[in-house]
């Protein structure tokens, strides 16, 4: 036991710092002069322009900005309303963004933030990633079997993602398409619940197969339209193919530690430089922290409520939000 718990301490105390890491890597990347920018001194002279001016571009993002937008991914990240949707509506309300720089900034730390929340669930769910470890050295029969379902669910969405993503980002990312996927996801939740389908008996995970798994990562792509909510697919989709409900919040939170950690990566890479140029480092490093503390919170209190009261009040919640969200889109206040 000791050695296990060095073993996870040390894990852990390794996934806080990437992030660091990554931003600090960034950082010098944004620091670092492009050498077509560069212009002999001579040509510097003729020209009679003044002292270059710092960059319309550059918002800042206050502490507060982004601890707010911590708080907001911490807390719907893993739960069924879609983070995406509260990020971007979040966004709006607090009047960030408005240029080219700003807008792309957000986009990237709204992915990046992600962090937060992915190391709050390794944190409450260290053992089973412990077994999926001992799964792949060969220890664990469960683990392997959990293992290679997760990435069986994970593939097909990296696949489709490539194509989609770019598609519905271009043209479907708006308070509009966000709300209404917000109301129908409520209405299904309503239906659901009340149907029985989410209480229906069903396996536990450890007896979950590649075919479960893939069906699971085929329709976890859904969840690429802004406002439709990961977690409430996957969830859903889980007992669709056969597993209880608490089988099929776990597996979900699992495949997400994947699929969110994939983009996130993804997109820090791609944009990285550009966050810590347009946001610094500080900002961005509080609102990942703030998202890891409430992802905490809101995954116990999650797990806690759907034994005790079931889905329904997630239904009720995303019918008022997207509700409210019409009602202030038409009123011109987002």
């Amino acid at each position: 036991m000791k050695q296990c718990s060095a073993r996870a301490k040390a894990a852990l105390g390794l996934l806080l710092l990437l992030p660091l890491l990554f931003i600090g890597t960034a950082s010098v990347q944004a620091a670092t002069p492009d050498a077509t920018d560069a212009e002999p001194a001579a040509d510097q002279a003729t020209t009679a322009e003044p002292t270059a001016e710092p960059s319309a571009d550059k918002v800042e993002l206050s502490a507060t900005d982004a601890a707010i937008l911590g708080l907001v991914e911490g807390l719907t990240e893993y739960l069924p309303v879609s983070s995406t949707g509260h990020l971007l509506v979040t966004n709006k309300v607090l009047g960030l963004g408005g240029t080219e720089a700003s807008d792309a900034a957000l986009k990237t730390y709204a992915i990046c933030i992600q962090s937060g929340a992915i190391l709050a669930v390794l944190l409450l769910y260290k053992k089973r990633i412990w077994q999926m470890v001992d799964g792949l050295l060969g220890r664990s029969d469960e683990g392997r079997r959990v293992l290679i379902a997760v990435v069986a669910a994970f593939v097909p969405t990296a696949i489709i993602a490539q194509f989609v993503f770019p598609i519905i980002r271009d043209r479907f990312f708006g308070v509009g398409p966000i709300a209404g996927a917000w109301i129908v996801g409520g209405f299904a939740i309503l239906a659901m619940t009340r149907a029985g389908f989410l209480d229906r008996a069903g396996h536990e995970l450890a007896t979950i197969t590649v075919r479960q798994a893939t069906m699971i990562g085929l329709l976890q792509t859904v969840a690429i339209w802004p406002g439709v909510s990961r977690s409430l697919v996957t969830i859903v989709a889980g007992v669709l193919v056969g597993m209880n409900l608490r089988a099929s919040v776990e597996f979900s939170f699992l495949l997400g530690l994947v699929t969110l950690s994939a983009a996130t990566v993804y997109e820090g890479l791609k944009g990285g430089s550009e966050l810590v140029d347009t946001f610094g480092v500080a900002s961005p490093l509080i609102g990942l922290a703030v998202a890891f503390v409430s992802a905490l919170i809101a995954v116990k209190w999650m797990v806690d409520w759907l034994q005790r009261r079931g889905f329904e009040v997630f239904g009720w919640y995303r019918l008022g939000a997207g509700v409210l969200a019409f009602i202030a889109l038409s009123a011109g206040w987002l």
